[in-house]
């Protein structure tokens, strides 16, 4: 490596990190230039670049394109789990949905919008406490609309296909035998009649959306941690306007809160918080 090759690749990873956090909101810098090898070389082996540095040398160079979504893709974190940290899930049972069945017992319709579903794993628990804990609205026209940046993570949300070990966090082995099958490949599948509910779609939280009708409660969690307060600001007034008039919640990851923004009112239910339109 010569002298001037570290600038260089510096500068690019600096260009490389300002075009992912302008298309998808991901802030990053070059703090996080670790990241950049195990997430990029393997697609920079598949499309023919000697290394994740020449991969990104040629991305800053070029227009935005399918190359360039695949890596900002590769970028995003999509840790999840069932029941993930399962005191929001019990607010949900024991608290929200309680009030929101209650507001819209007359129209008995219910929109729940899970705005990084990544994988499926959200939405599908979602869907599962639907049936275990709220037999009532079997007749209620629910929906369950799950969103997120990666195609290549909706595609296996659509797919409902999860390896034991993916099974294992987060669901019981009663769970497990009521909502899945095992397929021969030792993977399981979440059974069709607890999809029917559940719409998936690539949503680009920090571009135009139109999403309707609007949700009574939507689930958008451990995704500000990423973004500047910009873009924590723009999202968050958008999430404002895509909430039901009749009392809709929104609620967000553990470590992160509404500061400053009297356009919303929080609310506490143990060791959750969650918050409503002021």
């Amino acid at each position: 490596m010569t002298t001037d090759s570290v600038p260089t690749r510096n500068t690019d990873f600096e260009r490389f990190f300002r075009m992912l956090e302008s298309h998808t909101g991901i802030a990053m810098g070059n703090e996080k230039a670790y990241l950049l090898a195990p997430r990029l070389s393997q697609i920079a082996q598949k499309n023919g670049f000697a290394d994740h540095v020449s991969l990104i040398k040629e991305l800053v160079s070029q227009p935005i394109g399918l190359l360039h979504g695949v890596t900002f893709e590769a970028m995003a974190t999509h840790e999840t789990m069932f029941f993930r940290d399962k005191y929001p899930f019990q607010a949900i049972k024991d608290v929200l949905l309680p009030q929101l069945i209650h507001a819209k017992r007359d129209s008995k319709q219910l929109s729940i919008w899970c705005a990084a579903a990544s994988t499926g794993q959200e939405p599908y628990s979602m869907a599962i406490l639907l049936r275990e804990s709220f037999p009532a609205l079997s007749d209620w026209d629910v929906k369950i609309h799950a969103t997120d940046l990666s195609e290549r993570a909706l595609s296996q949300a659509r797919s409902g296909i999860y390896s034991p070990s993916e099974m294992q966090r987060g669901l019981s082995a009663g769970q497990i035998s009521r909502y899945f099958t095992r397929l021969a490949s030792g993977h399981y599948q979440i059974n069709p009649d607890l999809c029917q509910r559940i719409q998936f779609e690539n949503v680009n939280l920090i571009k135009p959306w139109q999403l309707r009708p609007k949700s009574d409660l939507i689930l958008m969690r451990n995704i500000l941690i990423y973004f500047n307060q910009e873009k924590k600001h723009m999202v968050l007034s958008k999430m404002r306007d895509q909430l039901s008039d009749a009392g809709g919640f929104l609620m967000l990851g553990a470590s992160e809160s509404i500061l400053f923004d009297a356009s919303f009112k929080m609310h506490r239910s143990e060791r959750v918080t969650y918050y409503s339109k002021a």
